[in-house]
This record gives C-alpha cells, structure tokens and sequence, in this order.
C-alpha cells in the first residue's frame, strides 16, 4: 500500500486497514492458525428439548482409535466453577446455575452433552456417534403461551411460573386507563426469533503450558479482557495467567461477546491434555447452540387526542429468552431497551411499560445489533401510523406534533432514559427532502388505480450506544463501560496503537488510526493498529453497543496527545521554544511560522537515546496509555429516521424492496466512507429481519431451521438502493464528538418495511402484525380481512 499522507484525517474516507489483506486471502481466522500437536473437539448435543438423563455411555467413544479424551458432567465436576448470570439491581430475577454439561436434564436442542477430543475431526466426529445416551423426554416448553399457561410445566424449579424477572417502567401505573385521550388505540405484533449468522462461526483454540500454568485462548470473539475475567474465575486460575485473542473475526453482530459452555469445555480439554484444542462450529451447530435474539410479543396502547397529539404510550413486552439468562451479561439487554425505548423519542407526558422474560426450552437468547432498538422501534412507529390512518393525518405530521423539540435537550423520559442532544425533526425533514414524499405519493395513487400496491414506510428511532459502567457495574456485572488504548512510538518514529476495543469488520482500526495520525501529524501508513489481544492492549470493555469510536477513539485521542505533549516538550527544550507555540504536522514538529525544526522520528530517538541533553524532568516517555469511560450518562444517545418503499402483490402475498432511506446523527464522522458502510450493512440485516429470517422451533421444541436452506437471509438481488444522509449534533461529553454509528442501519430498518406493508395494503383494509413479513403472513391478514 502506499503511503498515506493527510493534513486532518479525521473526517477522510480511507478504506479499511485490513482490507487489502482480507481481499488477497491473508486473514488469520482462528480457524487458519496453525498450532503444533493440535487436537480437535467435536460434541454429542441433545436430541430434544427437555428430558431427563437416564444414562450415559461414553465406553466405546474411549475405545475409538486416535481419541484422547472424552468428558461428561462427571469428568469435569470439581474441575470448574459453574456459572449464573445475576443482576444485584434485580434480586427477584430467577437464575439458575448453568453447568458446562449438564447432569440429570437436558433443557433445549443443541445443549451439549458431551465432549470427544481427537487427533481429527473427523475422528470426534465419528466417535460422538458411539455414545450412548438414554434420555425420558418430558414436555417442552416451545412457545410464549406454553410458559404462561396456568399448567405449564416448570423449567426450573426456582421459577414455577416460568418467568426469570418481571420489570415496570415509566411515571404511571401500568394497565390503569389513561386520561385526556380522545381515542385509544390497541395493537400486539409478533417478533421472529434471530440469529446473527456470522460469515465465521464461533470457532477457538484453547493451549494450555503445564510449566507455567498459563492459558491461552485464541478465539473469534468482541470481547477479549472480559472473557478472560471470565475464565480465570470460572476455571479457578490467576487472571494474568489466562490470555484470550481475536486476531481476525469474521462477523460477530453481538453473537460472540458473551460466554458459551464450548468456550470453558474447549480449555478444560486443553487443561487435562497439556496438548492445544481446536473447536470450529459447524452451521447447524450454530443454528441450534449460539445464541438467539429478537423473539417478543408486544402490546402497544396509545391514548390521543383527536389533533394526533399523543397523552399517552404502554408497551407489555413478553420476552422468552431461552433455557437459562446469557452470562455474563444476563439477557435483560434486550427487553430493557423495549422497556425503556419504546416512544423514548416523543413527548408523551403518560409513559409505562411492562417487561417478562421467560423461560423455554430452546437456544439461549442475548445480544443481536441493535439490542432491542428495532423491537421498540417497529412497535413505536407501527402506532404512531395507526394513528395517523385513524385521524386521517399524514405520518410525518403526527411525527412532527410529538417529537421532542430538538432544542429540549438534554431531558429525562418518563421511562428513565436520559437523553442528550437529539435531531429528530431535522432528521425527518431531512428524509422528506431526500425521497421527495410527494412524488411518491403521487405515483402512489397513480398506481393504485391500476391494481398496483405500493406503500411508504416511516421509522424514526432513538438508539442508546457506548454504554458506559453505569450500567452494568451497580448490578455486580463485570462488563467494562472503560476502554483503553496503548500507544507505543518507536525511535524510528513509527507508531504501535494498541486499543482495547476490537474489529470485527467495521473498521474500528482504521477510524482510530486516523484519529491518532490526527494528533500525531503523522503518516497514517506509520502507525499499525494491533487489537484483540488481553496480553498486550489495555484492559476495556471491546466491541459492543456502537462503542468503537465514540469511546476507544477518545481513548486513543487522549494517548495521542499525552505523547504529542511529550513530543512538543522535548522539540521545544532543543530549539527554546514553548511548546504550545509548536505544532505536529507531516512527521515534523513545525514553528507557529510553519518551519519544519525537526523530523518527528529525530525527537523519538532522542528520548530513547539521548536522555543526557535533556532535563531530568522532561516527559520522555514514547509509550503512554490512556482510558476513556462515559461519565455523563449510562449511555450516548443518538437518533435517524428511515423510509422503506414497497410493492405488494396482493396475489402472491410478496413484499417487493424498492428504495430505502437513512438519515441518521452521528455526530463529527471520523471516516464518512466506513460509517456508511455500517449503516448500509445494518439496513440489510434490519431488512432481512423484516421479510425473511426467523428462527423457528416445533411445539416440542425441535428446531426447524438448521440450515441456511431453511433461515432465509437477504440475498444481493433483494437489496435495493439504500441512500445515506447525515445530519450532525453535538455530543454531552468527550473530545471527538463522534456518536455511535455501528447498529442504526438495524434499528429502524424493519419498522419502515413494516409501515410500508401496511400502507400498501390500506386500501384493501389489511393489516399486517407479525415479522417476519412472509407471504404467508401478508396473505392472512388479507384473508382476515381485518380493517384499520
């Protein structure tokens, strides 16, 4: 590549720094590293959802040439410590204990139940089917109105009625009538159950030293430190013993940053064996053991005048989240911000919201892009156009007469939700100008009467990011809301950045190298980026909640001028300057005149080298480390709005992606180019969402969808043009004013194709109430016959 010379980085679009390498093949996956004497695991999972275990048999698996150790629950009981993900906040949530491998009862298909290591693959593979394993299967548990019902059987016994923790928000007492409203307005929709389906699945490399006791965890994962936090305290070792890195991940989407019971069995094997293990999921493992997302049942009502002015907004949120909570974080994440967010973005003075997670006999559920948003969004703005059609007003006006002012903030919700510096009504006017709404609707009406459904679809959202310790931390979680990066400059002037947080495709490395050749005047092709890795970047809390720039690029831009300041300090003793008068610019310290005293590689030798023309108290110091955490708030709020344009055939039931629209509020963009295509990139997933992914399971709990052949996602020739628009506001605290950018192409995504449908198929007095959008479901709501 060649070099890159930029007087302001920031705001350049450079591509990504890994991308050459990715392009000519050279990506290090966990899969492609190459570990002497490795071993490979493979597991025997339940074949059903819920049962008790009679007997297991592992003799003949043992007996199997070429394996070298098999493991049940007996073979590693004393070995761990099992885990629960508790919330001190909430002391009534029920959460049992997860063992690594169960003992007496299995709890959803894909659990595992035994672990084979072997000199190959395919070895495990064939010795997993030698086990023997008798289970006496018990009724499931697969739906919502399964766990509610007053006979459903208990999945735990510490929660007989089959709810983890039952939540309340908001300033008025939940399910009371409202007052000052001149209608109401009811609806439930139904939300299909995700899967992130990474490009890589969950795949690790566990080495354990006998002669030093150290363990070393190559895995493709968001969250280094906090899994080796987790580690080391769940198979009992002294942290700085336990080093976890993710050189590259393809694709994690919040799949991979918590903990799975592969993650502890992969080491425990590694442990008793002293030789590496490699564990690479196949797909329909994946399917059916990594973690699920986005399954609610959502009620909605909305109280009005008869001007569209909105008095009041309740939400009932029915979150079945799996067979145990997520650890570490617990699987609240998700419904918390349906909780919370839901209307977060408008006015109402009357705001509650009820929130259960209950318990199934399926795949765990925890973190997706987006947690939450595109949930509290869909419903959101699913009522704010019933609204609309109900009084006979045009969308963007009901939006408009209930938006928070945008000169209103900061403000607190009455759901709790603290919000500084939104756009939303020039984000809306925005988009208007970009799709040219009247147009559109003009071709509307045209088209319609010739027998041809076409709908416009608005979906502004209010999305919380860079979550900060505030909110993990007083529940007792340790999930970092602090991350850190380490800069190291070399007596040759070269620059060795070392963040905390993590790349997983976003381009996190590139933002910050252009932030810290910012500060650094430097050549942004002279500083290397070295992420993912526990041993050697400061401790932070990773990849997660749109964090990458708006909190580890403050951190690197805060290192990056504690060693500019050391840099200017030393230039400006040698040629008795102040340093404040001297500036870096082009690998050069340069006069307030723009004459160029010295090269920047000249001071750096200098202070490894030449300590004896300096003053003992000069700041010579090349490598330096700074933290940064939100401190203002729990979170970094930002907003966007979006447009969906469908066609509907009516005939077929088939929803047709025309065009799609996205304004959103970044703040200052480091690298123009990168967020577009994060924002791109979350739409396609938000519209996958919308019209085709769902996870689904039989009434006994079998999953359905194990393959790619039956989870739809989006193929290219379903994408339609997705334009970016950027509207720009200032940020409550930090130095870059950069907002969370990563997850808002999901957030809104699917409740514009939501409102599209709907506003196609209003003319025929259809409405549709359930994601995802398949034919099958447009064409039951035009059976129905149901009207607005």
């Amino acid at each position: 590549m060649s070099r890159v010379l930029l007087r302001a980085p920031i705001g350049q679009s450079l591509p990504r720094e890994r991308a050459r390498r990715f392009a000519s093949g050279r990506g290090r996956y966990t899969d492609d590293c190459a570990i002497p004497r490795g071993l490979h695991a493979a597991f025997l999972r339940s074949p059903i959802a819920r049962g008790d275990i009679v007997e297991i048999n592992i003799q003949a698996a043992r007996e199997t040439d070429g394996v070298l150790l098999v493991l049940t629950h007996e073979e590693i009981a004393g070995h761990y410590s099992p885990w629960e993900a508790n919330n001190q906040l909430l002391p009534d949530m029920k959460s049992p204990e997860q063992p690594a491998l169960p003992s007496r009862r299995v709890n959803y298909v894909g659990e595992p139940l035994v672990m084979v290591v072997a000199t190959s693959r395919a070895i495990a593979e064939d010795a997993v089917e030698q086990v023997f394993v008798d289970i006496e299967p018990l009724e499931a548990v697969a739906s919502i109105d399964a766990a509610l019902a007053s006979d459903a059987e208990a999945i735990h016994e510490g929660a007989p009625d089959n709810v983890c923790a039952d939540l309340t928000s908001g300033n008025g007492a939940f399910g009371t009538p409202f007052v000052k409203a001149d209608l109401v307005l009811e609806e439930t929709l139904d939300f299909g159950r995700h899967t992130a389906c990474t490009l890589e699945t969950r795949s690790m490399v566990a080495d354990y030293d006998p002669s030093t006791g150290s363990l070393h965890l190559r895995i493709s994962h968001q969250c280094p430190h906090q899994l080796q936090a987790e580690l080391a305290k769940i198979l009992r070792l002294p942290q700085h013993r336990v080093r976890v890195s993710s050189e590259d991940v393809g694709g994690a989407y919040g799949l991979k940053q918590q903990l799975y019971q592969e993650d502890v069995l992969v080491c425990l094997a590694a442990m008793q064996l002293g030789r590496p293990v490699r564990f690479v999921a196949d797909r329909m493992e994946a399917f059916a053991s990594d973690n699920h997302a986005r399954e609610h049942r959502v009620t909605a009502r909305v109280a009005a005048t008869s001007e569209g002015r909105i008095t009041g907004f309740e939400v009932d949120d029915l979150f079945p989240i799996g067979a145990f909570p997520q650890y570490p974080r617990t699987s609240l994440g998700e419904g918390n911000h349906v909780l919370r967010m839901s209307a977060a973005g408008y006015d109402i003075v009357d705001m509650r919201s009820r929130l259960r997670l209950l318990f199934q006999n399926k795949a765990l559920v925890g973190h997706y892009r987006s947690v939450g948003h595109p949930v509290a969004c869909a419903i959101t703005e699913h009522m704010v156009d019933r609204l609309a059609r109900e009084l006979r007003l045009a969308p963007e006006a009901v939006r408009r007469l209930n938006f928070h002012e945008d000169s209103s903030y900061p403000l607190d919700t009455p759901t709790g939700v603290h919000l500084h510096y939104l756009s939303q009504h020039a984000c809306l006017e925005q988009l208007l100008s970009d799709m040219d709404i009247g147009a559109l609707r003009k071709e509307q009406d045209a088209l319609r009467l010739q027998g041809i459904y076409r709908g416009i679809g608005l979906a502004s959202f209010v999305e919380l990011t860079g979550t900060g310790n505030g909110f993990y931390g007083p529940g007792g979680i340790d999930v970092s809301g602090q991350d850190g990066c380490t800069l190291k400059m070399e007596p040759s002037g070269h620059v060795r950045c070392m963040p905390s947080v993590t790349d997983q495709g976003q381009g996190t490395d590139t933002g910050i190298a252009q932030i810290v050749a910012s500060v650094l005047g430097c050549v942004i092709d002279d500083i290397k980026v070295l992420s993912g890795d526990s041993e050697t970047s400061p401790h932070g809390g990773g990849a997660w909640a749109s964090r990458g720039i708006s909190t580890g690029g403050e951190a690197a831009w805060h290192a990056a001028m504690e060693l500019r300041d050391n840099l200017l300090a030393v230039a400006g003793h040698l040629h008795q300057r102040q340093p404040k008068d001297l500036v870096l610019s082009e690998n050069h310290v340069v006069d307030a005149d723009g004459t160029q005293l010295m090269a920047t590689s000249e001071v750096a030798h200098i202070c490894y080298f030449r300590h004896d023309i300096l003053p003992d108290d000069m700041p010579t110091e090349m490598t330096v480390t700074r933290h940064s955490v939100p401190k203002a708030q729990l979170f970094q709020a930002t907003n966007g709005i979006q447009a969906a344009h469908v066609e509907v055939d009516i005939e077929t039931g088939f929803a047709r992606l025309l065009e799609h629209w996205v304004v959103h509020d970044g703040g200052t963009l480091i690298n123009p180019a990168l967020v577009e295509e994060q924002i791109r990139g979350g739409v396609v997933q938000g519209l996958g969402a919308a019209l085709w992914e769902e996870i689904r399971y039989d009434q006994d709990g079998q999953l359905l969808t194990a393959s790619l052949a039956d989870y739809l996602v989006p193929m290219a020739s379903d994408v339609p043009d997705i334009h970016v628009s950027h509207v720009t506001s200032q940020t409550a605290e930090g130095v870059l004013g950069a907002k969370g950018v990563g997850e808002a192409g999901v957030a809104g995504a699917s409740g514009a194709v939501l409102n599209a449908v709907n506003d196609a198929l209003s003319p025929v007095g259809a409405i549709v109430r359930k994601f995802p959008i398949s034919p099958r479901v447009v064409l039951e709501a035009l059976w129905s016959g149901r009207k607005p």
